[in-house]
């Protein structure tokens, strides 16, 4: 059976969440430190953030942006929002006097930048593109101007997808639309591992903790990803296990369509077994224990925002360890 984590959904009045979250497309989102405050756009140009009180309110909106909104992070210590588009830039966003004001932040590539996410020390950021190269962005205080340099992302032939750091900024991973997973480790000379699976594009990455890397994409749950001391990736496990399939009685009206619409007798429900309908857009910390991730939360195309706890994984999939 799967497990059973706290999904957000429009009907979970317990949980608290504002109906217009579950209601739109969400393509990427961010929390705040204390998981008071989430911002997320709803897959246009615009970025807002509610705010938890009593219930969820919008509290405020990025319009400044002309492009498609494709990343959002924001940095738990600064209270800065660094955000990423379609037009090859990015901006961070600032608090003064209970207003965000935007500071734009070339990036200097030719391809949509993906995705962006700040260092753990929050004085950089990463953003990937479709031209397969992360940008790692730094504050130059003496002209007050953002620079940046570049590497390679996995040389594969897939665009990088999402990025992530490590809690302590050594090690960086990222997935690209080719499946493949990639680590670099700045305690092993930059070496990168990179690992090639059979799943369809990955499209986000998080750090679980020092040797546990989560992603996930189009095959529509989270995966599990180990790298060990020696820097080799494995595949581990999924982590949204399909339920039993259930036999039902087809009526005589699902016989007829199935026969005229498939050219065939048997039930062709098209609902997936795994907790989300269509891809999962985006992996995020929700908790986290000194350096390890204890909960992380996802975001879908069909609108879900789900809950998951590591510990609850564990007891649910069999033989399953995060280390």
């Amino acid at each position: 059976m799967a497990p059973t984590p706290s999904c957000l959904s429009f009907e979970n009045t317990k949980n608290n969440v504002p109906a217009s979250i579950l209601l739109e497309l969400i393509t990427c989102h961010a929390w705040n430190r204390d998981r008071t405050q989430i911002a997320l756009s709803p897959n246009n140009h615009e970025v807002y953030i509610y705010k938890n009180g009593s219930q969820w309110v919008k509290a405020h909106e990025f319009k400044e942006h002309n492009g498609h909104i494709t990343g959002i992070d924001w940095a738990p210590k600064s209270d800065r929002i660094v955000t990423c588009r379609a037009d090859h830039n990015a901006y961070v966003w600032g608090q003064k006097g209970g207003v965000w004001k935007p500071t734009l932040v070339l990036l200097r590539i030719n391809c949509a930048a993906a995705f962006v996410k700040w260092s753990p020390l929050e004085n950089k950021f990463a953003a990937d593109s479709r031209a397969q190269l992360i940008s790692v962005c730094y504050f130059e205080s003496e002209n007050d101007w953002w620079l940046m340099s570049e590497f390679g992302g996995s040389g594969t032939g897939g665009w990088v997808n999402g990025v992530s750091f490590f809690a302590s900024g050594s090690r960086l991973a990222w997935v690209s639309h080719d499946g493949t997973v990639s680590v670099v480790d700045a305690s092993k000379s930059v070496q990168v591992s990179t690992l090639k699976t059979e799943f369809l594009p990955l499209l986000s990455v998080l750090f679980g903790s020092e040797n546990s890397v989560v992603a996930a994409g189009h095959d529509c749950y989270p995966m599990l990803f180990n790298y060990d001391d020696r820097g080799c990736l494995t595949f581990v496990s999924k982590l949204d296990l399909p339920k039993e399939s259930i036999q039902r009685n087809m009526s005589a009206m699902e016989h007829f369509r199935n026969t005229d619409k498939w050219a065939t007798t048997k039930d062709r429900n098209t609902a997936l077994e795994t907790l989300y309908q269509n891809s999962i857009t985006q992996v995020s910390l929700y908790e986290v224990d000194k350096q390890d991730c204890r909960k992380f939360c996802t975001t879908g195309i069909d609108g879900a925002m789900t809950i998951w706890d590591f510990k609850t994984l564990e007891s649910s999939i069999q033989g399953l360890w995060i280390m």
